[in-house]
């Protein structure tokens, strides 16, 4: 009986709320680091809005962004709302299926202010992400984060909201990892050439082969548990690849390489000829 006199605080989250995954593209994050570096003097963090999909599976697929104008102090924030409209227009002209997913910011998780824009859009979109990108590099690197929020509510009254993580995945092409792991760091000595981010890659290849090798050696001495989709998407990669003998390999190789070749060949002797026949055609206006 003692415990009808409780006061019972609860989140009140639907089950949407909480299994809440996002897919991020790497040009969205190149755009916040490039939003954040054309800042104004006097800001110091940038927000703007997350465009893209819900995919069928509740994943929310972020792969367009754009920053917007506001001012922040330690109570407020003023958004530039008709800048975020006619931006959206803009981009729906470009892309239609795009639509608005969240918002981001710079900096290193959730700040004081963070609620209040979170209520606008809110109000634009429903569930929306908030993305965070460490700009500062606190860590050593760029950490990035998602988050939705979640009400804590006293009965049928709302009393604060509370921002909770959900899992991020960077999805990239090799091309895009090579450069987003170039400007991770907080220093970079230089771009790495064709050969020097081939190198990068196969070694990264390399390293995956051995984790994989190792996984599947502990599944089968049974010191790891067998996760069925793990190995569905094993058995779907080995499958993918060609079955090829090493004289065939060798001969494709040496095919591509040779073609590669004879196209340097032939694009130097144009810029021979093109040569020759400018310093022709100067000679003969000249006599």
């Amino acid at each position: 009986m003692a415990s009808s006199g409780q006061t019972v605080l609860q989140f009140s989250s639907s089950s949407s709320s909480t299994s809440v995954s996002a897919r991020v593209h790497p040009l969205v994050i190149f755009n916040i680091c490039d939003f954040y570096v054309r800042r104004a003097d006097q800001a110091e963090r940038v927000i703007g809005t997350l465009l893209g999909s819900v995919l069928t599976d509740g994943t929310v697929d972020i792969r367009n962004s754009y920053a917007v104008p506001h001012n922040e102090s330690s109570d407020q924030v003023a958004l530039d709302i008709d800048y975020h409209h006619n931006m959206l227009l803009s981009h729906q002209k470009v892309n239609p299926k795009e639509v608005i997913v969240g918002w981001f910011s710079t900096g290193f998780g959730v700040t004081g202010g963070s609620a209040l824009i979170h209520e606008f859009y809110a109000r634009e979109v429903s569930n929306p992400v908030h993305l965070t990108v460490d700009t500062g590099f606190k860590n050593g690197e760029a950490a990035i984060k998602g988050f939705v929020s979640i009400n804590l509510s006293l009965g049928d009254q709302q009393l604060a909201a509370q921002f909770q993580e959900i899992p991020l995945d960077l999805r990239m092409v090799e091309a895009e990892r090579v450069g987003f792991d170039v400007l991770k760091p907080t220093t970079v000595d230089k771009i790495p050439n064709d050969l020097e981010g081939m190198e990068a890659s196969m070694e990264r290849l390399l390293a995956l082969i051995d984790d994989v090798y190792k996984y599947v050696d502990d599944v089968v001495e049974g010191r790891v548990a067998p996760d069925n989709d793990i190995g569905q998407f094993i058995s779907d990669t080995v499958a993918s690849i060609p079955k090829l003998s090493p004289h065939e390999f060798d001969k494709l190789a040496n095919d591509s390489l040779q073609d590669q070749l004879l196209l340097l060949y032939l694009s130097s002797i144009t810029r021979t000829q093109l040569s020759l026949a400018e310093k022709l055609n100067t000679a003969a206006q000249i006599l």
